[in-house]
C-alpha cells in the first residue's frame, strides 16, 4: 500500500518519514514537502499525483500561524482552502481517498461540554476561518474523504508548545501560563499512526466510513498543567537542573491577535466506535518526545 504524505516537513509530516512508521504497518510511505510540491498550485498536484499513483493521499500541510494569519489572510487560505481543494479534486479524479488534518479552531471554544463531530462549526480567527474553508471545499470536491480535527499538537519535530516551555524555562525563574483554556494535548506521532490506520480501512474498506472525526490526547488539561508536567518530567529525566515557578494566569491577562478557543475538548467517540482508535494518554507522550531529545 502506498500513501502519500503533503506537508513531510512539518510536526506531524515527519513523523511519517522519520518514525519508522513505514516499517510498522507495512505501507509505503512518500514524503513531499512545499518544496516538491506546492498544494495550492492545481498543475504541481496532478503531476505529483500522476506520477506517484498513491492508494491514500494523507494531507499534513498547513498554514498553522495562528496570530500572523490575522495579517496573513491571502496566504492562510492560499494553503487551508485552496491546497486540500486541489487535493481532493485531484485525488477524486483518480478516484483516491484523501484524508485531512483539521483543527479545534473551527469552534469558538464558547461550549461548556466536549464538541462532537455533527456540533456547529464557528471559528472566530483566520486560521480557524481558513481550516474550516478547507474541510468544506473536501467535502464538495471528493466524497471519499476523512477529515480529522486535531488540537494541541506537539512532538519531536518543529516548533510547539513543549520546546518554547523548555527554552522560556531555561531563560527564567518564574513564567506564567494560562490557565481557563481546556484541551487535549495530542503527540504528533499517535496523530501520524491513526492517520495511517484509517488510510489502512480506507485500503481494504472501500467506502469505509468517510467523514468527519475527532482526535486528541487524553486526559483533558490546561496550558498551564500541561507546562507543570513538562518541567515536572523534563527534571525527572534530569534535561533541566531546576523547575521554574508556573503561574496561573487568565486568558484576558495574556492577550493574543487571534483569540484562542477556552474549550478545545474534543469528543473522540465516533473515530473510537468506527475505527477502534483511542484516544492516547498525553502524558505518555510527552514522555517519548522528551526521551527522544535525550537521545
Amino acid at each position: 500500500m502506498k500513501i502519500l504524505i503533503t506537508g513531510a516537513n512539518g510536526q506531524v509530516g515527519q513523523e511519517f518519514v522519520l518514525s519508522g512508521l513505514a516499517d510498522k504497518y507495512n505501507v509505503e510511505i512518500i514524503g513531499y514537502d512545499k518544496s516538491s510540491l506546492n498544494i495550492a498550485n492545481l498543475t504541481s498536484v496532478q503531476t505529483v499525483l500522476n506520477k506517484e499513483k498513491p492508494d491514500v493521499v494523507i494531507n499534513t500541510a498547513a498554514y498553522t500561524a495562528v496570530d500572523k494569519a490575522e495579517d496573513d489572510v491571502e496566504l492562510a487560505y492560499k494553503v487551508n482552502e485552496v491546497g486540500p481543494k486541489n487535493l481532493a479534486e485531484v485525488c477524486n479524479s483518480l478516484q483516491i481517498p484523501i484524508i485531512h488534518i483539521s483543527t479545534d479552531y473551527v469552534f469558538d471554544g464558547e461550549k461548556d461540554s466536549p464538541y462532537q463531530e455533527s456540533d456547529l462549526p464557528n471559528p472566530t480567527g483566520v486560521y480557524g476561518k481558513s481550516k474550516l474553508a478547507g474541510e468544506i471545499a473536501i467535502q464538495r470536491a471528493n466524497p471519499m474523504h476523512y477529515i480529522v480535527r486535531v488540537a494541541w499538537v506537539f512532538g519531536a519535530y518543529g516548533n510547539n508548545f513543549i520546546k518554547t516551555m523548555l527554552r522560556v524555562g531555561e531563560q527564567r525563574s518564574e513564567l506564567s501560563v494560562v490557565n481557563d483554556q481546556h484541551g487535549g494535548p495530542t503527540w504528533a506521532q499517535d496523530i501520524a499512526e491513526t492517520l495511517i490506520k484509517i488510510a489502512i480501512k480506507a485500503k481494504a474498506d472501500t467506502g469505509a466510513d468517510y467523514g468527519i472525526y475527532h482526535y486528541t490526547g487524553a486526559p483533558q488539561t490546561t496550558w498551564h498543567q500541561f507546562a507543570v508536567n513538562i518541567f515536572e518530567q523534563a527534571h525527572n529525566q534530569q534535561q533541566i537542573s531546576t523547575k521554574p515557578n508556573v503561574i496561573a494566569i487568565s486568558t484576558q491577562e495574556y492577550p493574543t491577535p487571534a483569540k484562542r478557543p477556552n474549550n478545545s475538548v474534543l469528543n473522540c467517540n465516533k473515530i473510537k466506535q468506527n475505527f477502534n482508535i483511542e484516544q492516547s494518554n498525553w502524558q505518555v507522550g510527552l514522555s517519548n518526545v522528551l526521551n527522544a531529545w535525550k537521545k
